[in-house]
């Protein structure tokens, strides 16, 4: 597709869509990803045609790098078959839905079939009409990352949202941020402001996987929303089976523009780097900065944004759509891409170095020496901008943040921390209350790498958050402190790092010992026998205003344990001074726990050398 700035590329009218081809997803027509050429805007309707010799097979499916990807799954003669109420609910990741998407992976059976995705897409226009209690027609924008379910889910959310008598607009190979700037963005050439967006992506996790995130001007759904829209799907799905068990031929026009968005949200961020350089062309020129993309949707960021700011950008790695994930998992928490960004930033004596995770709402860095600014480093170097910014105001993050980083920020910085629950959206939600209540917040923050701004609508925005980081490079250069990214590990000089970090996932195998319980319960029983045992020990001090599970100190560090957000699992952070520090406080926990028969210890026993 040739750029084009923006505009609105395409309008498509599709009429008569019937019912009655609308069945499971192995029975649907084969849809398809040509993904050297998924960063063009996609084909509209249609169904597109399945194989339906043999069940793709995930070995398979590793031999593609580029070229059409077909998925092929066994052929079905039978109608859509009933779903529980339970199992669309089953489909709530917090604030996000996802499922199954690709059909294959032994254990794995499909759950975000079309017809699934159809009545979720039409459960959130109901929810959006609700809100908005208004007679005219919505609009929705839909965008989707690299995943090879992309194009059969964008289909089937369409239909769903012509199903509802909403207007559809695509677009696309898209990131996160993207869509919910859509809902901000003032321009009705380009249709927007939309009112409700849908972003088609599941992150970081496999590629059989996919899912949604919702988004309106007030920002991302909350978990009560998704729950809403899930519970409005499985009735609206219902009815979608009963029409199509009596045979019926339900038309549906489906009305579609496509907009190329992310030219428009693109150049919203070569606006900000520019205006933080004092209105000057091109801030970056001289600038070597490389970007690993991991093959997501994150590729823009190169061509859209750092090439017009002036920046160099030869050795950027992994930039094409591909959905299988190739090179590593788009994730900057996983060890093996940070270590192909660092080599990239080394290989080619890069300035900086910037990784994307799949759908661009989280981020991390790397400077010229090839130190990482992920997790709590990257907080900090965060926290120490907006700190410049705005002097005293509190910086929320997740649960399991350094005690090194407190220091930092309220000692060194002169903020607050402030420690609460893990998940991107709590910790979102918690600066937006403070705030409500007079203290100021202006940035939130997780170690996963989501972080969020008041000055950009409390959204977490990975492109934006590496904007703020080229801001400062720009800014120091044009006052003449310095270029280079020497500029940016300058910032986080003194901060204190344990020598050992350490993450122990305690399983939950069952509740045999705990009759009727559920997991949550059982997990809730283990952390009051450790908080108990705590209460007794002279050499652990629990953490006096703690958020979430049981945080405590002892042997000159720490040990946070609490239970996972959506699955049976307790995680156990620890990190100490020594590797010896670090087994004392294990074995703290151990002894703490290990009357619960149902709880896998073995990590932590083996960690203890037991």
């Amino acid at each position: 597709m040739a750029a084009i700035s923006g505009k609105v590329v395409q309008h498509n009218l599709v009429a008569k869509c019937c019912q009655q081809n609308r069945e499971l997803s192995t029975k649907y027509q084969l849809h398809y990803c040509t993904l050297n050429r998924c960063n063009s805007l996609p084909p509209v309707g249609g169904k597109l045609a399945w194989n339906g010799n043999s069940t793709m097979q995930r070995g398979a499916l590793s031999k593609f790098r580029r070229g059409v990807i077909y998925c092929n799954a066994a052929s079905s003669a039978t109608a859509i078959p009933f779903v529980e109420k339970s199992d669309f609910l089953k489909l709530q990741n917090g604030s996000d839905i996802r499922g199954v998407a690709v059909d294959g992976v032994e254990g794995e059976p499909l759950t975000l079939t079309e017809p699934v995705t159809e009545a979720i897409a039409a459960g959130f226009a109901g929810w959006l009409k609700k809100k908005y209690d208004s007679s005219k027609r919505l609009r929705v924008s839909i965008g989707h990352d690299s995943r090879i379910s992309a194009q059969k889910l964008q289909d089937a959310v369409s239909q769903g949202l012509a199903r509802a008598g909403v207007e559809v607009i695509q677009y696309g190979l898209a990131s996160t941020p993207a869509m919910f700037n859509s809902t901000l963005t003032v321009d009705e050439e380009f249709s927007c402001p939309v009112d409700g967006s849908i972003m088609i992506t599941a992150s970081h996790l496999p590629y059989n996987r996919n899912g949604f995130k919702f988004f309106t001007r007030a920002g991302g759904l909350g978990k009560p929303d998704i729950k809403d829209i899930l519970e409005r799907a499985a009735e609206i799905y219902k009815n979608i089976a009963n029409e199509d068990s009596k045979g019926a031929e339900t038309a549906v026009s489906l009305s579609v523009k496509r907009v190329d968005y992310m030219s428009i949200y693109a150049s919203n961020l070569v606006a900000a780097v520019r205006r933080a350089a004092g209105n000057i062309e091109k801030p970056l020129e001289g600038f070597h900065i490389v970007v690993d993309a991991g093959n997501g949707a994150g590729g823009f960021f190169v061509g859209k944004v750092l090439e017009p700011l002036g920046a160099i950008t030869s050795g950027s790695q992994f930039l094409e759509p591909d959905g299988l994930f190739p090179n590593h998992i788009p994730n900057p928490e996983d060890k093996t891409a940070m270590k192909a960004i660092t080599k990239a930033v080394l290989d080619n004596r890069a300035d900086l170095g910037i990784i994307f995770d799949t759908d661009v709402d989280r981020s991390a860095a790397v400077d010229s020496s090839g130190r990482e600014f992920n997790r709590n480093r990257l907080i900090a170097l965060m926290s120490a901008i907006v700190l410049e910014e705005h002097p005293g105001t509190t910086i929320v993050t997740d649960s399991v943040t350094s005690d090194g980083l407190t220091t930092f920020i309220e000692k060194k910085l002169g903020g607050k921390h402030h420690r609460f629950k893990r998940g991107y959206k709590n910790v979102i939600d918690e600066a937006i209350r403070l705030n409500s209540v007079g203290e100021e917040a202006h940035l939130a923050i997780e170690t996963s790498g989501h972080g969020a701004l008041k000055e950009n609508h409390w959204l977490d925005d990975g492109a934006y958050l590496m904007v703020k980081l080229l801001n400062k490079l720009a800014s120091a250069r044009t006052s003449g402190q310095g270029s280079g990214s020497k500029v940016l590990t300058d910032m986080v000089e003194g901060l204190e790092e344990p020598a050992v970090a350490v993450e122990l996932r305690l399983k939950i195998d069952n509740q045999s010992d705990l009759i009727g319980g559920s997991f949550r319960d059982y997990g809730e029983a283990v952390l009051k026998q450790l908080e108990n045992t705590v209460d007794s020990d002279a050499k652990l001090l629990k953490a006096p205003v703690n958020y979430e599970g049981v945080r405590v100190s002892g042997y000159g560090g720490w040990f946070l344990l609490r239970l996972s957000l959506h699955d049976p699992v307790l995680p156990l952070n620890i990190e100490a001074p020594s590797n010896e520090a670090a087994v004392k406080l294990a074995h703290d926990v151990l002894n703490a726990v290990k009357e619960f028969t149902a709880l896998d210890t073995s990590a932590l026993t083996k960690f203890v050398g037991a």
